[in-house]
C-alpha cells in the first residue's frame, strides 16, 4: 500500500506508525513537513521518502487579526497542494493520507488525491468555554478572545465535513469536537514505549555540576515550554512552602522560554523571569535548576529519579510527558482537570491537586518526600495504567496499523491539474 504522512513538523506525532509502515518493503511511505522543521531531525527511515515546503510568506498588516492564522494556514495549504501535484505527476497515488490539519496542510489535499482514504489527526477544537480560554481567572477571557478562538478552528471545519476519519489521543481530547462529528472520531493515542522507558533504579541525572540519582529527594517538572498553560506559575509559587518544608529538595525545571500556547507575558522577557522577580529571596534558587530543553535520554534518566514529578495543565492538549513519567514508575502530582483524571486516579496511580492551589500543591508534593515508602504500590500502579491502555507495541501501534491498513478507498473522484 501507498502512503502519505502529512504533518509540518514531521514525524510529530505520526513517528511509531509511519516508522512500522515503512519497516514493511510491501509499503511505500511518503512524508511532507515544512523544510525548517525538517532540517532540524535526522530522517526517521531510510525508506520514507520526505518532500519539504516553504515556511508560509508572513501575513499582511491589514489582515483582520482573528484572520491572520487562517490566512497563513491557506497559504501553507497552498504550498502542501503543490507538493502533492508535483507527487501524483511522478506517479504516485496515495492509498491512504493522515494528516494534521491544524496548520492548513490538509485543506486541499482531497482535491488532488479524491481515490485516497484520508484520516485526519483530530488534537483540539477550540471553544469559548469550558476548556483553556475560560479556566484560568489570572488570565481573564474577553469576548475578543472568544471570537478569536470561534475563527480559529475554521482550518480544521473543512476537514472534519471531508474526512473519512478522525483520531483523536484521548476521550477528553475527542470529546471537545462539535457532535455531529463526534462518531466519525476513532479515540487511539500515539502509544508510549514501556519497554524503553521504564522504571531503572540505577539511573542518574546530571545538571549544572549537581548529581541526582534515586532516593534523592528531586522534585521534577517538564513543559516543551515555561508557561501558565501547563502551570509554571502554580508551580513557581508553591517553590517557598516546599522548600520549607523539605530543605534538603531540589528542583529541576525543564522547558524552554518561548510560549506555545496562549500569550506572551507584558512585564518580562519570558514567564521564567517574570515569576523569578515575582519571587525573589523567598526562593533559595540554589536548590531550583532550569535546564532548558534537554535531550530525550537525559529526561528519562530524569524521570527515573524522581522522586516526585509535577504535572499541571489547563484543560488541553494532555502531554507526553505526562504518560511518560507514569511509565518510568515516576510519583505523579497532577492537577485535577479533565485530560489528566483520564488517567490519572487520586491516590492509586498518582495524586490531584486543584490547579489553582498552591498551598495544596506544595502539601501533597512534601507529604510524597516525606514519606517515599508509602508511594511504592502508587509508581507500580501508575506503570500498569501505562502499560494496560497506552503500551505502544501490544496496544496502540496494532490499532493504528490495523486503522491505516485495512481500509479501502473512497469513491474516486476527477483529481485537478494545478492550484493558483
Amino acid at each position: 500500500m501507498n502512503f502519505l504522512f502529512i504533518h509540518q513538523n514531521f514525524p510529530g506525532q505520526f513517528r511509531h506508525v509511519a516508522w512500522a509502515l515503512a519497516q514493511d518493503p510491501a509499503h511505500q511511505v511518503v512524508a511532507m513537513g515544512e523544510d525548517g522543521n525538517l532540517r532540524k531531525l535526522p530522517p526517521l527511515h531510510a525508506r520514507i521518502q520526505t518532500l519539504a515546503y516553504p515556511a508560509p510568506p508572513a501575513v499582511q498588516a491589514q489582515t483582520h487579526p482573528y484572520l491572520r492564522d487562517f490566512e497563513r494556514h491557506v497559504r501553507r495549504g497552498q504550498q502542501v497542494a503543490r507538493l502533492c501535484l508535483a507527487l501524483r505527476e511522478r506517479g504516485f497515488r496515495p492509498d491512504v493520507v493522515l494528516v494534521h490539519p491544524g496548520w492548513g496542510e490538509g485543506l486541499f489535499v482531497r482535491d488532488i488525491f479524491p481515490e485516497a482514504r484520508h484520516i485526519h489527526y483530530l488534537e483540539y477544537f477550540y471553544q469559548g468555554r469550558g476548556g483553556d480560554i475560560d479556566f484560568d481567572p489570572e488570565f481573564p477571557q474577553t469576548l475578543d478572545d472568544q471570537a478569536r478562538v470561534r475563527i480559529k478552528n475554521s482550518t480544521q471545519l473543512p476537514g472534519l465535513v471531508d474526512c473519512d476519519v478522525g483520531v483523536s489521543p484521548t476521550q477528553w481530547q475527542c470529546s471537545r469536537y462539535p457532535p455531529m462529528v463526534r462518531a466519525n472520531i476513532k479515540v487511539l493515542h500515539e502509544g508510549i514505549d514501556t519497554d524503553a522507558i521504564a522504571p531503572n533504579a540505577s539511573a542518574t541525572f546530571e545538571s549544572q555540576g549537581l548529581r541526582f540519582r534515586a532516593g534523592d529527594e528531586v522534585v521534577t517538572y517538564v513543559a516543551r515550554n515555561l508557561e501558565p498553560y501547563r502551570g509554571f506559575h502554580v508551580l513557581m509559587r508553591s517553590l517557598p512552602e516546599i522548600q520549607r518544608r523539605c530543605p534538603r529538595a531540589h528542583t529541576v525545571i525543564v522547558g524552554g522560554d518561548d510560549v506555545s500556547y496562549g500569550s506572551r507575558p507584558t512585564q518580562a522577557a519570558t514567564y521564567r523571569e517574570l515569576y523569578r522577580r515575582e519571587l525573589g529571596d523567598t526562593v533559595d534558587w540554589d536548590r531550583v535548576h532550569f535546564t532548558g530543553r534537554i535531550p530525550y535520554r537525559d529526561f528519562l534518566s530524569l524521570m527515573q529519579v524522581s522522586a516526585c514529578h509535577v504535572y499541571l495543565t489547563y484543560p488541553f492538549v494532555l502531554s507526553w510527558s505526562m504518560l511518560e513519567a507514569l511509565s518510568a514508575g515516576a510519583l505523579v502530582v497532577a492537577s485535577d482537570t479533565e485530560p489528566v483524571r483520564e488517567v490519572v486516579e487520586h491516590g492509586v496511580n498518582g495524586w490531584l491537586v486543584n490547579f489553582h492551589d498552591t498551598q495544596a500543591l506544595a502539601d501533597r508534593v512534601a507529604d510524597v518526600l516525606r514519606n517515599p515508602a508509602a508511594c511504592t504500590a502508587i509508581r507500580r500502579a501508575a506503570r500498569d495504567t501505562v502499560r494496560q491502555r497506552f503500551d505502544l507495541r501490544r496496544i496502540c501501534l496494532p490499532q493504528w496499523l490495523q486503522l491505516l491498513t485495512s481500509v479501502s478507498p473512497s469513491q474516486t473522484r476527477e483529481a485537478p491539474t494545478e492550484v493558483p
